[in-house]
């Protein structure tokens, strides 16, 4: 197996959206969408993938890589108009989502039909019904994709043109390998394939093998890295004050917009309860919540109706929320490239950001280890000990209050499953990355008696 072509990534002048041989109609949507020039990978991906080559992305989540698969497929689609055109794999619902309304942000002029096919909404039938009027694009978590091909009839991709696997890495990391090799096997060999990812693993290259030929490689982010924008600072404290150092940062940056990280569900919906109690407008994102539920929040947060959003690391690639200030790591991921992509939420697009990472006795080897790949100290962040003293009898009533609270709805969602549980089968393939983070046990999640 030949190994793929490189391309080259350093073009001499800078490139234009029409120097890179787009058509009128996307050129008029980039123009629309404030797309003024090309990315790096966007000048590297574009010219062979509108030759009609397979593409390998290596590109990290900020870099403008949707536009990069998505404008040839729309370009292809204007010389050949026909449905069930492109198919492009998720490993999470809310980045299924981000990518449809970039396709049809980009495909306006043109009139492109996209669905979005995922898990986690009881709606296979709609789902069905919209996959019978053949749209141009379908967006979906590879879980539900496979469920339509083997269960909804009259439902086939033999005339697939494009595949495109984004955050091929986390797609793997999520255990949907299998699932993929059904579908590749169910499509058509004669394809032209993307795959992106932000890192280049032994899976990911495996999957490349079975899945593209001869494929040219695009690659603008060779090793892990912070952006220069981003100040990066920590806060060294006992496991018991966690709460309170997290309320004292909110306070002292309350006129910012900020994500705390968790690295459980229990606590993104503890922390964001707590977060309210004590005036602050947070709304927590994790993979428990219902579909409608992680939309509002997203949206929310996205108006400015919401300053806080709490979340696991279901948040952390992949979606494009454009104006965040502040990340604060409540927990350290385990590994350094979740810590990457966490802190990539901030400091985007040239902009400046800040994040704060809150340390124990117990996390000293971790934060020693993410220095070590990210080639930078932090900062000690700045505390007034008295300030937190203060605070303390405040934050543990708020963490009383939040306990009971939960206690609450957990008894009345027990209530409800009983009532409704019809089990939950191959949709839990589509499960988020937040949900194997918090080593959640398989068995609750799927078909619950």
């Amino acid at each position: 197996m030949p190994s793929p072509e490189e391309a080259s990534t350093s073009t001499a002048p800078p490139s234009t959206f029409e120097s890179l041989g787009l058509i009128d109609p996307l050129l008029e949507a980039l123009k629309q969408m404030n797309f003024k020039t090309p990315t790096e990978i966007q000048t590297a991906a574009l010219p062979p993938a509108l030759e009609g080559r397979d593409i390998i992305g290596v590109a990290s989540t900020g870099s403008g890589k949707t536009a990069a698969f998505a404008l040839p497929i729309l370009q292809k689609l204007w010389e050949e108009p026909k449905g069930l055109f492109a198919v492009v794999l998720a490993p999470t619902r809310e980045l299924a989502y981000q990518i449809s309304q970039h396709f049809e942000g980009l495909g306006a002029a043109m009139g492109v039909r996209c669905a979005t096919i995922v898990g986690g909404m009881d709606d296979r039938m709609t789902q069905a019904v919209t996959l019978a009027k053949k749209p141009h694009v379908i967006v979906a978590t590879p879980g539900r994709l496979n469920d339509h091909l083997e269960n909804t009839k009259g439902f086939s991709l033999r005339n697939l043109q494009f595949l495109v696997m984004d955050e091929a890495d986390r797609l793997l990391d999520l255990d949907f390998g299998p699932i993929i090799d059904k579908i590749l096997k169910v499509i058509p060999k004669e394809r032209t394939t993307y795959l992106f990812s932000a890192t280049m693993t032994t899976k990911v290259a495996k999957l490349q093998r079975a899945s593209l030929s001869n494929p040219v490689r695009v690659e603008v982010s060779e090793k892990y890295s912070t952006v220069s924008t981003l100040l990066q600072y920590y806060l060294f404290i006992p496991l018991v004050q966690k709460d309170v150092h997290l309320i004292y940062l909110a306070n002292s940056l309350a006129q910012n917009s900020i994500i705390v990280f968790t690295r459980t569900v229990h606590d993104a919906q503890r922390l964001s309860i707590i977060l309210r109690t004590l005036g602050f407008p947070a709304v927590p994102l994790h993979g428990q919540l219902s579909q409608s539920a992680r939309l509002g929040a997203l949206a929310k947060f996205k108006s400015g109706g919401r300053r806080v959003l709490v979340a696991t690391d279901v948040a952390s690639r992949g979606l494009d929320i454009p104006s965040v200030d502040v990340v604060i790591n409540y927990d350290i991921p385990t590994h350094s490239k979740d810590y990457i992509h966490r802190v990539g939420r901030t400091a985007r697009a040239g902009r400046s950001g800040k994040s704060v990472t809150l340390v124990t006795q117990y996390d000293v080897e971790l934060i020693q280890r993410i220095e070590a790949v990210i080639e930078k100290k932090m900062e000690l962040w700045p505390t007034d000990a008295e300030e937190i003293a203060l605070l303390r009898e405040r934050v543990d009533e708020a963490g009383r209050m939040a306990t009971n609270e939960m206690k609450d709805q957990n008894a009345g969602k027990g209530r409800k499953r009983r009532r409704n549980d019809g089990g939950g089968g191959r949709d839990d393939m589509d499960r988020d990355d937040d949900v194997v983070e918090a080593g959640m046990p398989k068995k609750k999640s799927k078909g619950r008696r």
